[in-house]
């Protein structure tokens, strides 16, 4: 089912985006649960699935890693189970990112969800990214604290916590209502009843990130060979020190290999076009030939994305899975960025060009793209 998502974009832009968490009651109306606890819990028992189980009990926190073989045992209360990239396995709940594509592609992280009883949560901890928290069936209540330091500490290797908080925000969730917490913002959800929870998170990478990735790609492609030179360099009292100009002498050799427009975009587009998470990649079985997908577009049919799959216009270069596209067909490739379904229409006069067509080919071949069968 399509959801409609009642939020003022640009109001919520200017007042909360990165500034402060907000409550949205009812932004979904009549809101239906896209998948059930069975299917959660079939999917936290594959292995290609990020999933993790938290149990709170007698004072005691408890967390492992998936996948499940069975959750037997775990009692009627004070555990949750959170399966990460969801919208990459299942189709309906994928559907509930699709409100939120009027934010940039390349922020969009994942659909995380949760499933809680009573008593259920991962306790209080702070995210470096942006989240819209929306509540499915049952009722949980959520506590938001200000965005100041805070100390954080591990009461299980594999959880973060914070201490406890002054409340800005303390409310109870219910079905279809939102929580938009932005990064720095401490916060605690406490399950009533039996509860669903969904997360559509938007991440910022860190500087870290970003430079160590650049690396990466510098040394793959042999850039920055050129060697530090000093041709003007003169006689000095103390030899052991070194001097401010060869700091920004060192310092602007960096900056110019960041400054070829080029290879940064090229870098940008294979970094932003990466799966932080695996993907449902299922190739054609048997492979198609490209008169067939010209054929099958010209009588209406439609291509659908990959669930999951990042493909981004970047500077007018084109990636699709951290891998350029190399196409003299703009108009087309940037049409394949811009929608998740794709047919004639969109596609026009390329489908005259046999370069693109194989191009186009050999994409649904791999299963980036599919018709709707």
């Amino acid at each position: 089912m399509a959801y409609e998502l009642n939020l003022d974009w640009p109001e919520f832009l200017e007042k909360y985006w990165q500034k402060k968490p907000v409550v949205i009651k009812k932004a979904f109306s009549n809101f239906v649960d896209p998948i059930s606890a069975d299917e959660l819990a079939g999917l936290a028992m594959e292995p290609e699935v990020d999933s993790r189980l938290v149990s709170h009990k007698n004072g005691e926190w408890q967390a492992s890693n998936g996948p499940f073989e069975d959750f037997d045992g775990l009692g009627e209360t004070g555990w949750s189970l959170l399966a990460q990239a969801v919208n990459h396995w299942h189709l309906p709940a994928a559907e509930l990112v699709k409100p939120f594509r009027v934010l940039p592609d390349w922020r969009l992280d994942d659909l995380m969800i949760s499933y809680s009883v009573p008593g259920g949560g991962v306790g209080p901890h702070i995210d470096q990214y942006d989240v819209f928290i929306i509540q499915g069936m049952g009722s949980r209540r959520w506590r938001v604290g200000d965005a100041l330091p805070m100390r954080q500490f591990c009461p299980h290797p594999a959880l973060l916590h914070v201490d406890p908080f002054t409340p800005i925000i303390d409310e109870d969730l219910e079905p279809g209502d939102i929580l938009y917490i932005p990064p720095g913002f401490p916060h605690d959800g406490f399950t009533h009843e039996t509860a669903l929870n969904y997360s559509v998170g938007f991440r910022g990478p860190n500087s870290r990130d970003f430079i160590s990735s650049f690396a990466d790609y510098a040394l793959e492609n042999d850039l920055g060979g050129n060697h530090y030179s000093d041709p003007d360099l003169t006689l000095r009292d103390h030899v052991g020190k070194v001097e401010e100009y060869e700091l920004d002498r060192v310092r602007q050799m960096m900056v110019e290999m960041l400054s070829q427009p080029e290879d940064f975009k090229q870098w940008f587009g294979r970094f932003a076009t990466t799966p932080r998470h695996e993907l449902d990649i299922a190739p054609a079985q048997p492979p198609y030939e490209a008169q067939e997908i010209v054929d099958a577009l010209v009588q209406g049919d439609s291509l659908i994305r990959l669930s999951g799959l990042r493909v981004l216009n970047v500077g007018e270069r084109f990636f699709v899975n951290s891998e350029p596209l190399e196409t003299a067909q703009h108009d087309a490739a940037d049409a394949l960025c811009r929608y998740t379904l794709i047919s004639q229409k969109e596609l026009g006069a390329a489908l005259q060009d046999p370069e693109f067509v194989t191009l186009l080919t050999d994409l649904v071949n791999q299963g980036y793209w599919y018709f709707d069968e």
